[in-house]
């Protein structure tokens, strides 16, 4: 009598199940992703360094690639984190001609290539400052899942906001991981040593 009972309640149960599912897939298109399933970050671009050169993801097939984003007018987050990675840099010594850094500015109106080469003479030669229009911009913060947004001043000036992490991107150009800086250079060198 009571398996009676049970039972068009659990096939209730399992259909409702089903219909859930159903409906899940056909509002993501596909299957649902799995939680260890990697986001893609980073993809293909193409920009302009501070000599004026074309420079695109291409250019660093074969190194780890240090990819920071930020602009020249910033008061503090942009210049400490450029310096700490040109530390790292140096405490590679000559494996640093093996390993590619690059700063994509997210205020392409002002940080033109001239903008870019002033400011990046106060770093280590191998950090490249890229640019580009804003379409190409707002194209790599996308690959790379980067937020930045014009904040007005008072004073009519602006700032801009933005995501400050250093990505370390593989030798193959894909994402392995956040690259911490909180910690010695020396440390550091010896973290990004292990993807040469």
């Amino acid at each position: 009598m009571q398996a009676s009972r049970v039972l068009p309640i659990v096939g209730a149960f399992l259909g409702g199940l089903a219909l859930v599912f159903g409906v899940v897939l056909l509002v993501t298109n596909g299957p649902l992703r799995s939680a260890t399933q990697a986001v893609e970050i980073g993809g293909p671009f193409r920009l302009t360094d501070q000599d004026g050169h074309t420079v695109s993801d291409q250019d660093f097939k074969g190194k780890p690639l240090l990819v920071f984003f930020g602009f020249t007018h910033c008061p503090d987050i942009c210049p400490t984190t450029l310096f700490d990675v040109s530390e790292v840099l140096r405490k590679l010594g000559p494996d640093a001609d093996r390993v590619g850094a690059i700063y994509v500015t997210v205020d392409p109106e002002r940080d033109t290539s001239a903008t870019l080469k002033d400011y990046m003479a106060s770093f280590d030669p191998h950090l490249r400052g890229l640019t580009g229009d804003a379409d190409a911009i707002q194209a790599i913060a996308k690959e790379y899942r980067v937020y930045y947004k014009k904040v007005p001043l008072q004073d009519g000036d602006y700032t801009m906001d933005h995501t400050a992490i250093v990505y370390l991107m593989g030798k193959d150009g894909h994402f392995i991981a956040p690259f911490s800086l909180k910690r010695s250079p020396e440390v550091a060198a010896a973290d990004l040593r292990k993807y040469l």
